[in-house]
């Protein structure tokens, strides 16, 4: 039901304003910051990640729903990621959790799922005319749909910075158009997830490859619902394999897959929920 009505939502904008089908939308494309990032780089003040809107919930009087959305603070730029899928349920959590939408400055949308991109119509009646930055590849339907709502559509194809200390990893290759963000700090990379649709592993290892830097944290929905306990202990062994410490699954990884992530991270497993708030430094 969900699916169709946005279909439809979609449809409707493009028959009303067939110009947005042929628009030519701009691409994010500021790879010199790619060479800030070094073994000794990142952030020097704290930065904050809130929980808007997940399939569970940390603080009293948020709610819970298939989806997930992120609001982070403390940069240049303060960025909201994502939007979780019912409209409602995104604007009630998000102002119960005492956020200032106006203090938005852009929109970063992991990938074009409905659990991703359903809130985007209340956001837009919170706060409008901000850079949206999305997959290069995702469908143009839903360019348009961001287009209607006066956001500033940004394609990203290749990794790139979004302001200081925090970067796209690019367009992973996969037949589900999907970025991850990136925060350069000291300790090594954090990167946060929307679903991980191409594979965390296959993620964590490309971002590694092109940043030349080991992650050394990871958190959202991981995607491993369907995995067996033995692919599971194969995954986190690859990550930190790879370096990762720390760990946080929610969203789309699979109740018994988060169990088994929490078991293996022990106290630098990262809790999220709706309400709740990561500090990175």
């Amino acid at each position: 039901m969900k699916k169709t009505r946005l279909f439809l939502t979609r449809l409707l904008i493009l028959l009303l304003n067939p110009s947005l089908v042929a628009q030519d939308y701009p691409r994010l494309s500021n790879t010199e910051g790619l060479s800030d990032v070094t073994p000794g780089s990142g952030i020097t003040s704290p930065v904050t990640v809130t929980v808007i809107y997940d399939n569970y919930v940390h603080m009293e009087g948020m709610k819970a729903d298939w989806g997930y959305s992120v609001v982070i603070e403390g940069l240049d730029s303060t960025i909201l990621f994502d939007t979780g899928a019912k409209p409602s349920l995104f604007r009630e959590n998000f102002e119960k959790t005492g956020l200032d939408a106006g203090a938005m400055d852009i929109l970063v949308i992991s990938h074009e799922h409905w659990d991703h991109v359903g809130g985007v119509s209340a956001f837009v009646k919170m706060k409008t005319g901000i850079p949206v930055i999305l997959p290069h590849s995702v469908s143009t339907p839903v360019k348009a749909q961001m287009a209607h709502y006066e956001l500033k559509p940004l394609l990203v194809k290749d990794a790139a910075m979004i302001c200081k200390h925090l970067y796209t990893s690019g367009e992973f290759d996969c037949s589900i158009a999907e970025q991850a963000l990136i925060l350069d700090t000291r300790k090594g990379l954090v990167v946060m997830t929307g679903c991980s649709h191409p594979g965390i592993v296959e993620m964590v290892r490309e971002i590694r490859d092109t940043f030349g830097k080991d992650v050394y944290m990871l958190f959202g929905g991981l995607h491993l619902m369907e995995k067996s306990d033995s692919e599971m202990a194969d995954i986190i062994t690859g990550l930190k394999t790879m370096g990762v410490v720390r760990c946080g699954a929610t969203h789309c990884t699979g109740e018994k897959q988060i169990k088994l992530i929490r078991e293996a991270f022990g106290d630098s497993f990262v809790e999220l929920g709706t309400g709740n708030t990561v500090t990175i430094l």
